[in-house]
């Protein structure tokens, strides 16, 4: 079983720092798609640009970036969206929603390579936000052991390309199992109802259904989590790149501030994904990495590449060479080699 790495010499530690936060209901619990609202931030007015601009629970500096408005304190008019998930953010930028989202490495790659105008430019966390998941009564000892079974998972995200992982390491094809497409909660409260086997699951959903219902992580690996990245349409990117400069450098602005003032972070967390201190401790402790180069490159495209056979292989994308090539171009790594040099 692999654990998440040691943090680096940087990372300040996030543990126990989560302060009197009430114990939402379960179904207050959000993740990567769930439907809650945060409280509003506001934007700026005036005659600044404009930039569209989402914020999401699974991407812990878009929070610091909208709470703190970075962005319209340096003069930005910025209209905010909620991503409910990596497969939203998506959709986001292929209706030309928003300028930059936020997802799971593996999701952005599938959206490239069937032909989505969209690049990697940051980095902003090494997540381990995702495990299969059995339930407490559960007689399931491995992967192979699900053979047969049924499994909730929500399709075009990094916990459906985790399972496939793991399952194409225990040598079974998605054939062998019944993958059941459901959205992260309502894939949590199938595993909880016993509707299902098994599930791919998400923080902070992951965490709650560990301590609140006794679940049991069956299977984890770090090296199958494809990273939090942020993305920017191509048209964007080439028509006004100062300005996704400036949403960069707003990130590692906030990634600094984080790292340096764990315990507000851990606060607005909490408050903004209504999650219990347990379950954002254990969040945040144990599996999530901030501390992290921001510049896309070699640690991000080794994990796809082990992703794209898989991707290929279900249908995901059309072939793994136009899946490689749209790897290729993946990356815009300009804007966080500038920021990180700052």
């Amino acid at each position: 079983m692999s654990h998440f790495p040691r943090p680096l010499a940087r990372r300040t530690a996030l543990g126990a720092l989560f302060g009197g936060v009430a114990l939402g209901a379960a179904g207050c619990v959000q993740g990567e798609s769930s439907t809650g609202a945060a409280p509003s931030a506001g934007s700026a007015s005036g005659g600044g640009d404009t930039v569209r601009l989402d914020y999401a629970y699974y991407n812990p500096l878009s929070l610091v970036v909208r709470q703190q408005r970075i962005l319209e304190d340096a003069g930005l008019t910025v209209q905010w969206e909620q991503s409910l998930g990596s497969n939203k953010a998506n959709e986001f930028l292929r209706n030309d929603n928003l300028d930059l989202a936020s997802t799971a490495g593996a999701a952005v790659l599938q959206a490239r390579s069937n032909g989505q105008a969209v690049q990697t430019v940051d980095v902003y966390s090494q997540p381990e936000w995702t495990a299969l998941v059995v339930g407490a009564d559960s007689t399931v000892s491995d992967v192979a052991g699900l053979r047969g079974k049924r499994i909730a998972a929500t399709t075009g995200t990094d916990p459906y390309f985790f399972l496939r992982q793991a399952l194409d390491q225990a040598g079974l094809a998605a054939s062998d199992v019944e993958i059941v497409n459901l959205q992260h909660p309502d894939g949590r409260a199938a595993l909880e109802r016993g509707d299902v086997d098994a599930w791919a699951g998400l923080d902070p959903n992951m965490a709650a259904t560990q301590l609140t219902a006794g679940s049991r992580l069956l299977y984890r690996n770090v090296d199958f989590n494809t990273y939090g990245v942020l993305n920017a349409r191509e048209e964007f990117i080439e028509s006004s790149p100062e300005l996704v400069q400036q949403v960069v450098d707003a990130y590692e602005q906030a990634r600094a501030w984080a790292l340096a003032n764990p315990d507000e972070l851990v606060a607005l967390y909490a408050e903004q994904a209504q999650l219990d201190p347990e379950v954002a401790s254990l969040v945040l402790t144990e599996r999530t990495g901030l501390d992290i180069d921001p510049v896309p490159g070699d640690a991000q495209r080794t994990v796809l590449e082990g992703v794209i056979p898989l991707m290929a292989a279900n249908g995901d994308v059309r072939s793994e060479e136009e899946a490689l090539t749209a790897l290729d171009g993946l990356f815009a790594p300009q804007f966080a080699e500038q920021a990180a040099s700052a």
